[in-house]
């Protein structure tokens, strides 16, 4: 997850060092932008030193840097780039010229370019926030959508005590995980993720696999993080890149996803097995390039490892095990079959042949089947949605372990 930090110029710009850090702390990537009255409170230097990232203030290039086609767009790769934007300290300044959309430095051409949402924390002299235009403008943004995070009263820099100071930087923060779905119901647990396919060698160039994209495991991989979990990702060959701040093993095979596994398995106090894992492999794997003019090709497969299966033969109490079953027919009735014959806690069940539940999608439509034989049917979401949802379903059922099996 991406966030964009905007820094304005006002005595509180020190603060946003310690609200990014916090940001950091709660796996998240934050790129910071400053206007020009920021950099005479805090250097870009500090905020690149604690983020990783340059800072970005100007839209053409800094200082006599030459105006290029890559800083001409960059608010545009960095508006898309964001899942959310947080303004700290907001001034008045800043806060008027976004309410009329006044685009003039890179900040407030970010504010239009993005679809993010948008967290404003205002910050100055107490009559400049009570003053009808500053209010005014406030209320336009509360209108478009801008979460609006109300300023503190006290001792002002000014010299004078009332309404103005910034919010606490932890107000700030948990306002930008509500936003992101960040929470902590899954802190304390290890969850070990499986997602992509796996690949089975036929030649030195050809190999079997399926259509998995692996976009469902890196999604509950994400997930679970932003709710405060330690996270195993173990990952089949994907186009996807790794979740910041998770631990990635990559592997090729069933042998390889399989060794891996059971290497994590034992620390693990939710395992999520959402890999499309190939269920045959070639008994006889050639050294040579098979050739086309050899004619009609007979290939005997044998099973591969059921890597779900063994998972749950070697469970211990108080691990939660989640199966998926990824079906074309009869999907409950298969999906309950898993769920019975492997004793899962749960399997999450989606037919691949319906639109937006398919294959490489970022959509899925699923239905939770659970041991006690209820369902939980839902409507087409984002697969990140449909994690939370997951994950959901798997805070309910660690709730009913008994204290002694949770330890």
């Amino acid at each position: 997850m991406r966030v964009g930090l905007g820094v304005t110029g006002g005595i509180a710009a020190y603060k946003a060092a310690e609200l990014l850090r916090l940001l950091q702390d709660r796996g998240l990537d934050v790129q910071v932008v400053m206007s020009a009255g920021a950099r005479n409170f805090v250097t870009p230097l500090t905020f690149a030193a604690l983020s990783g990232h340059k800072v970005i203030s100007q839209v053409f290039g800094e200082g006599e840097q030459e105006p290029n086609v890559e800083s001409a767009i960059e608010h545009i790769a960095v508006a898309q780039a964001i899942d959310a934007l947080v303004i700290a300290p907001a001034t008045a300044n800043v806060i008027a010229k976004i309410a009329h959309g006044i685009a003039d430095d890179f900040l407030t051409t970010l504010v239009l370019a993005t679809k993010a949402p948008i967290i404003i924390a205002p910050a100055m002299n107490v009559d400049m926030w009570e003053n009808a235009a500053t209010q005014r403008n406030v209320e336009v943004l509360r209108t478009r959508g801008f979460k609006v995070i109300e300023p503190e009263e006290g001792y002002l820099a000014c010299g004078m005590t009332g309404a103005g100071r910034l919010a606490s930087v932890n107000t700030i923060a948990q306002a930008v995980f509500e936003t992101l779905q960040v929470r902590d119901d899954l802190k304390g647990e290890t969850i070990l993720v499986t997602a992509g396919p796996t690949e089975e060698a036929l030649d030195p160039v050809r190999y079997l696999t399926n259509r998995s994209s692996g976009k469902m495991g890196y999604a509950l991989a994400e997930a679970s993080q932003r709710r405060g979990a330690k996270v195993l990702l173990v990952s089949g060959p994907t186009r996807l890149q790794a979740p910041s701040g998770i631990s990635v093993e990559f592997v090729r095979t069933t042998a390889e996803m399989a060794e891996a596994v059971f290497r994590h398995v034992d620390q693990a106090t939710v395992v999520l097995m959402a890999a499309a894992v190939v269920d045959f492999a070639p008994t006889k794997v050639q050294t040579e390039k098979i050739k086309k003019q050899g004619g009609l090709l007979t290939v005997t497969l044998k099973p591969t490892l059921d890597i779900l299966a063994e998972v749950a033969r070697r469970r211990k109490p108080h691990q939660i095990i989640v199966g998926f079953a990824a079906e074309t027919g009869q999907v409950l009735e298969n999906a309950a079959a898993k769920l019975r014959e492997k004793q899962l806690d749960l399997t999450v069940a989606n037919d691949v042949t319906q639109p937006g539940a398919g294959f490489d999608s970022d959509t899925n439509i699923v239905t939770l089947v659970f041991p006690d034989g209820r369902t939980k049917p839902f409507e087409k979401m984002s697969k990140l949605d449909v994690a939370h949802l997951i994950l959901n379903a798997v805070v309910e059922l660690r709730s009913k372990l008994t204290p002694a099996v949770r330890e």
